[in-house]
């Protein structure tokens, strides 16, 4: 059996040099090195950002995005949107563990796991997709893939259904980097607060900032704002478009009293949202992207030209502890789990 790197890059085909996520085309075959994981493919989760930009490119229709997406894996041997650039991730039954990993893992054949690592540098195949779910996301189908030795993964907790698991481990990163960043007293705006990350965000947001603190939610809708609402994740809600920065800027100097926010998050999954997140902030504060729809370059020069002093943090998916602290908010919460369940499982 062949020996692999625990990077992947034995499985880069173009160009050489480089890892599997920034690679053009990555070898897909299923026979595993000796550090690898085979996975028997049930579902793959697909990034927001990604799903929505597929759909949009196929007019809704559900037969033109399945050949969207197989195209996308027969032309480079795994799931990257090459707009978004990012994937997604799956769930899956391991089939095969290589020798040189076995002593490494605690995984064994026959578990039924998460990947936590992106479709964007996961070698896949498609033999079939069998349904397509626009309203989450999520897509059935027949096929495998590989999890390379440093890959992270989750195995689904048997008091959860595993639609449900799988849509919370999807966005596990912004809920975990969240309770990470926000302290008590803290002012934190949410903007895409009435979607999937946005939801478990506020609710740790709210957890870690206190009765001292503020959270504010800026929903995309009324209908995703309402639904925040109706959960009380928050002190303050409004919906609003997060492309409008002044806009943004306003309303949040106006329910801060001009003080403006110490943490921002930004989940929305649409381009463009970059200065609002920065106007938003004070100087000094922190912004968030979690959005794989976010420019750096937008970013990086927008908070120049405005002359804001903010610290700017690209959302990693992964921190430490970040499946486990993500699933515990289902717990903790029952409004929570069943809006989850009702929309997702």
């Amino acid at each position: 059996m062949k020996k692999g790197c625990p990077y992947g890059t034995h499985r880069v085909l173009e160009p050489k040099g480089v890892l599997p996520q920034p690679a053009e085309k990555i070898d897909n075959t299923m026979e595993i090195y000796d550090n690898e994981v085979l996975i028997d493919v049930q579902t793959l989760n697909i990034d927001s950002a990604s799903f929505t930009q597929i759909e949009k490119q196929a007019g809704g229709n559900v037969e033109e995005i399945k050949k969207i997406m197989k195209g996308l894996v027969e032309k480079q041997g795994k799931h990257k949107n090459p707009v978004t650039g990012s994937g997604g991730m799956l769930i899956g039954t391991v089939k095969e563990i290589g020798p040189a990993l076995a002593g490494k893992t605690d995984l064994k054949v026959g578990d039924k796991i998460a990947t936590l690592v992106s479709l964007s540098l996961t070698p896949l195949v498609i033999d079939e997709i069998y349904e397509v779910r626009p309203d989450i996301d999520q897509v059935d189908i027949k096929g495998q893939a590989i999890l390379f030795e440093s890959g992270i993964y989750a195995v689904l907790p048997e008091d959860l259904p595993e639609n449900l698991a799988l849509s919370v481990l999807d966005v596990a990163g912004a809920p975990a980097q969240t309770a990470k960043l926000v302290k008590p007293g803290d002012t934190v705006v949410v903007i895409g607060g009435g979607g999937k990350s946005g939801l478990l965000c506020l609710y740790e947001a709210k957890k870690r900032a206190g009765v001292t603190g503020k959270v504010i939610c800026v929903g995309g809708s009324e209908k995703s704002t309402d639904r925040a609402r109706k959960l009380g994740l928050a002190d303050e809600y409004f919906a609003a478009d997060a492309t409008d920065a002044v806009g943004m800027y306003n309303k949040i100097a106006e329910l801060t009293g001009g003080k403006l926010a110490d943490i921002v998050i930004n989940c929305v999954n649409i381009p463009n949202t970059e200065m609002a997140s920065i106007l938003a902030c004070k100087d000094g504060g922190l912004v968030y992207f979690f959005s794989m729809a976010t420019s750096f370059t937008k970013a990086a020069l927008g908070a120049e030209g405005v002359g804001k002093d903010v610290t700017m943090i690209v959302g990693n998916g992964y921190t430490k502890g970040h499946a486990a602290i993500s699933l515990q908010v289902l717990r903790e919460s029952p409004a929570l789990r069943e809006l989850f369940t009702e929309m997702y499982a």
